[in-house]
């Protein structure tokens, strides 16, 4: 993998391996299996840059999917050892965007890419300005 590429800092990488159930009956990773990796990475970020999703709830930021992109590359195979590249791109006024690669194990085989973009709601589902201690958490 090169180091030169401008994925976004600071990144984290979620290690998994492919379980039987999350293939097709070719043996490949289910396309929106995907999605499901992603969601495990971005809950793997923000763990590591010091809470956890719940938390981020319990102060009262809902972060719902509002769009999601996946570029599939190279098949991803039942129990192939993966990770998945996380960081955060982008934040706009009420709304932030997760970057992601999936590689192989040795972080040289780019697998897939992605984006998941989430607005900021509050508890009761209206869309409000991203609080800055959430943005604090993702400088580099």
């Amino acid at each position: 993998m090169s180091k030169t590429n401008d994925f976004p800092q600071p990144e984290a990488w979620y290690h998994h391996f492919v379980s039987y159930g999350e293939t097709d009956t070719m043996g490949v990773l289910y396309y929106a299996e995907y999605l499901h990796l992603f969601e495990r990475a971005r809950g793997h970020l923000i763990r590591e840059r010091g809470i956890s999703y719940a938390e981020v709830e319990r102060r009262g930021v809902i972060l719902p999917v509002r769009e999601a992109q996946c570029r599939y590359r190279v098949p991803v195979r039942y129990d192939d050892e993966i990770f998945v590249r996380v960081a955060v791109s982008e934040f706009k006024r009420a709304s932030m965007k997760f970057a992601y690669e999936i590689r192989d194990k040795d972080k040289t085989t780019l697998h897939a890419t992605g984006m998941t973009e989430h607005a900021c709601l509050d508890p009761d589902g209206k869309l409000f300005r991203t609080p800055d201690w959430l943005v604090d958490m993702f400088k580099p």
